[in-house]
């Protein structure tokens, strides 16, 4: 997690309402520091701010036709840093889809639906909690 309490959120949709709305809700429900990007060309720009956790559209060629699709963005990211938690989102209810996503090293997959919100804030929860016992973990270890 970065320095400070907040916990640094990209936003990644060409979608500007459902971007914003997803802001908004995160703002309100949570300790964020939040960035948005409309591409993942601009995401990935950005990724030298740090991000802890990324949630990415699936598609993302609303804004610019050749732009750079999720899954691109996605290994882009994971060639980047491994260790950032990227969790897929999509209005794709096709189990493929998200199987493809996690081979692509996604943490997770979240349909677009009334709930996203809620489960996109549960498993960041989790990731931390993860990265927490991993922390804790190496600490113990490190004194062994």
């Amino acid at each position: 997690m970065s320095s400070t309490s907040k916990i640094k959120l990209f936003l990644v949709d060409d979608d500007p309402i459902f971007l914003k709305s997803l802001e908004i809700e995160f703002l309100q429900h949570g300790d964020f520091a939040i960035e948005t990007y409309p591409t993942g060309e601009l995401c990935v720009q950005n990724l030298e701010n740090q991000p802890d956790v990324i949630i990415l559209d699936f598609h993302l060629n609303g804004i610019e036709q050749d732009a750079m699709n999720g899954l691109e963005t996605l290994d882009k990211i994971k060639a980047f840093n491994e260790g950032i938690p990227v969790i897929m989102l999509s209005s794709q209810d096709k189990i493929e889809v998200a199987v493809e996503c996690m081979h692509h090293k996604a943490l997770d997959y979240v349909v677009k639906s009334e709930t996203a919100f809620f489960r996109l804030q549960k498993m960041i929860n989790s990731a931390f909690e993860m990265k927490k016992m991993a922390k804790e973990l190496n600490w113990y270890v490190s004194r062994m």
